[in-house]
């Protein structure tokens, strides 16, 4: 049984990525489908408010978590790949680590590898 996923997908993931997800039967929202993008800030406490895993290529929200301990409700990055290959990546991502970042990880994805970082108890 797949779990309920419900994501946020940032300004800087592909139009194309977001299309696929939702033909998939994804529930993502698009930040860039209610025009300018906010802003880093914004878009991680949009996130959080309705209980999205934000799917992001900026490393920037990284920085917002660790450095400056912003709350999240799970954040999945990627990082080198074709937009054609994230819808893709995303799926696999979640069916691995899906449980995780329900619990608020942090899940880098680059090809060939993951980087988890669970949430601080």
């Amino acid at each position: 049984m797949q779990l309920p996923f419900r994501l946020l997908i940032d300004s800087c993931v592909s139009g194309l990525t977001v299309a696929e997800l939702r033909a998939a039967g994804f529930d993502a929202v698009w930040v860039s489908a209610d025009g300018a993008d906010p802003g880093d800030v914004a878009v991680l406490a949009r996130a959080l408010e309705d209980a999205r895993i934000l799917v992001t290529l900026d490393k920037d929200f990284g920085d917002l978590v660790h450095a400056r301990g912003l709350p999240h409700a799970g954040i999945l990055r990627l990082h080198g790949f074709a937009a054609r290959e994230q819808a893709v990546q995303i799926g696999l991502t979640l069916n691995r680590f899906g449980a995780d970042l329900l619990a608020g990880a942090m899940v880098v994805a680059t090809p060939g590898r993951w980087r988890l970082r669970n949430p601080t108890l």
